[in-house]
């Protein structure tokens, strides 16, 4: 049986804190988004997000050191605070009490000193004895060498922690014994051994290849590095941004960065070739000894985050909630003079939690249970059968700003297309096969910000292949038609997702917020984030259809798709400027 059903979800009222609040109020607030009119943006602004982070205006890129503290996440990320390009390097701050809705506070760390004075990038927070946060962070000092610097809370009465302060000791790490200035940077979250050292890895490169430099510190101001990097790999250059932490091999929970449970995993993050590659392997912290399962684009291997526009991530442990959490910095993929026109560039990722899969293999994301506040109509489909070469359009929410949840399953799969042996690489075999190319299963998925005839669409979808042993299922993200306009990158994203067909429902998860779709295939085992700039689909004229461009037949047990209101970004009417003199 096959029926629409249209729901308007009822907003629970939130009972926030209430010092929070008069507080934000008497430093005065000003809000840069409006819920009445929560599906339309200002016709010279239809690209900017309604529910992800961005700030009002201006460049902003990595997100560096989120946190929980004392009831509060706190979000600090790079930030020019005088132009949508980079340069003039800080480290704003915004806090919120969901991951959702935010308060934009005083930038936390200008550059000013004789270790940073050329900018304050990236780098992390950690929670010392005593829940003591403090801030590591890459500075470029006088000599534009990168350095690795220390800041602490001026006031830790303060959950808020609006000032911060940086140590006299500064810088803690110097590029030293033929290290490279120009490539040492981004210090991880430091985490504690068993002989009580602390350890932090920071990026590097040497002959062309990526490490992950580590550093131990009894006192955490001075350091002293390890004869031999952590983890070291000949395929990659220069290792931005690397992450490392512990993933329980069993549990539904995170695990804080310090854990020497034993049912663990550990992953190692580096962010190289414009993607976060990871790979999974087991530490010893007697030893300091990383063993990789399968190293970085080893043997075909190529496991990353997200397979489409996400970089420079950052993870933490949420405390509250028991959960690793996992931030991204999405870029624009237009150009300088659009951004400047606008005058504003990148965004943040919705907050993923992060877990290991049932096979331990992989990692498995999924956003996190707060954003699904935001969804306020409802339209429901089930049991619809997509003929081969059909669309139906998904009528009665506001696709320009939406949440969708759709299931595929398949009665047959005797007649899939053979997988040639070297169709290795999802990305190119995305770009031969767009969502135009029939065959006999699939493409199958949904066309997101499309107009109404079509002109544009950005097409997420499915193509099953036969192979000797098994079914390959090859998930893309193409973005070739989604937009008339010729400035902007059309790339098209592809990943491999292990799924099997005969046995299970292929999923998608779309998150669709005007001129970004971050996608969740096969419940999370693979991720493709998407920029684009459609010209026609923008605002009331973007239109969600799915579709099936395969000749057989495809049913559709279950389609969920909801609209989503606006998350509220305040910012306080007295921030200060920082001092770049």
């Amino acid at each position: 049986m096959t029926y629409l059903k249209l729901e308007v979800t009822m907003e629970k009222s939130v009972v926030l804190v209430i010092g929070f609040w008069l507080l934000l109020l008497g430093n005065g607030v000003q809000s840069h988004r409006q819920d009445k009119k929560h599906q339309s943006l200002p016709r010279d602004q239809p690209y900017r997000t309604g529910y992800h982070f961005q700030p009002p205006k201006n460049w902003m890129n990595d997100p560096n050191g989120p946190m929980y503290y004392k009831g509060v996440y706190h979000l600090f990320y790079q930030y020019n605070p005088y132009a949508a390009v980079w340069g003039n390097i800080t480290w704003a701050h915004s806090i919120s009490y969901d991951l959702v809705n935010w308060i934009n506070l005083d930038i936390a760390l200008s550059p000013g000193d004789p270790f940073d004075i050329n900018g304050c990038w990236s780098g992390s927070t950690t929670f010392l004895s005593g829940e003591k946060p403090v801030i590591l962070y890459t500075g470029s000092d006088t000599m534009n060498r990168q350095v690795q610097n220390l800041a602490e809370p001026k006031n830790l009465s303060d959950p808020l922690l609006r000032e911060w302060v940086k140590s006299s000791h500064n810088p803690l790490m110097s590029p030293v014994d033929g290290i490279d200035p120009k490539n040492f940077r981004d210090p991880t979250t430091a985490w504690q051994g068993p002989d009580g050292l602390w350890r932090v890895l920071v990026g590097n490169e040497m002959d062309g290849h990526g490490r992950a430099l580590l550093y131990r510190s009894q006192d955490f101001i001075t350091w002293s590095q390890s004869k031999e990097p952590i983890h070291s790999s000949t395929r990659t250059g220069m290792w931005e941004c690397p992450d490392f932490y512990p993933v329980s091999i069993d549990g539904k929970n995170g695990v804080e960065t310090s854990s020497l449970d034993k049912f663990t995993k550990q992953v190692l993050k580096a962010s190289f070739d414009n993607s976060d590659h990871y790979v999974l392997g087991n530490y010893t912290a007697v030893t300091d000894n990383f063993l990789v399962d399968t190293d970085f684009l080893d043997n075909g291997s190529d496991l990353r985050y997200d397979y489409g526009n996400f970089y420079a991530s950052k993870t933490f442990f949420d405390s509250g909630k028991k959960r690793r959490i996992l931030w991204g910095w999405i870029l624009e993929s237009d150009n300088t003079t659009d951004d400047v026109k606008k005058g504003w560039s990148g965004l943040q990722s919705i907050p993923r939690t992060i877990l290991l899969s049932k096979t331990g293999k992989q990692l498995i994301q999924w956003p996190l249970e707060e954003i699904e506040k935001q969804r306020i109509i409802k339209v429901s489909f089930e049991n619809k059968e997509l003929k081969g070469g059909s669309v139906l359009e998904v009528s009665g929410i506001t696709a320009s700003q939406a949440d969708v949840e759709v299931s595929f399953s398949l009665s047959s799969l005797k007649e899939a297309e053979l997988m040639d042996p070297s169709w290795v690489d999802p990305k190119l075999l995305c770009s031969q096969k767009t969502a135009s190319v029939r065959s006999n299963v699939g493409p199958f998925g949904i066309l997101v910000l499309a107009s109404k005839d079509l002109t544009e669409q950005t097409a997420i979808f499915f193509r099953v292949f036969r192979s000797k042993d098994n079914y390959v299922v090859l998930m893309c993200s193409d973005q070739s038609r989604s937009s008339v306009e010729e400035g902007p990158q059309k790339t098209i994203y592809g990943a491999f997702i292990d799924i099997d067909p005969l046995n299970e429902k292929i999923s998608l998860r779309s998150l669709i917020d005007h001129s970004i779709v971050e996608s969740f295939g096969g419940e999370g085992r693979a991720c493709i984030t998407a920029r684009v700039y459609p010209k026609l689909a923008i605002d009331n004229q973007a239109y969600l259809y799915a579709f099936n461009n395969g000749t057989l037949n495809v049913n559709i047990p279950t389609l969920n798709a909801w609209s989503m209101k606006n998350a509220q970004i305040v910012s306080s009417t007295k921030r200060r400027k920082p001092n770049l003199n």
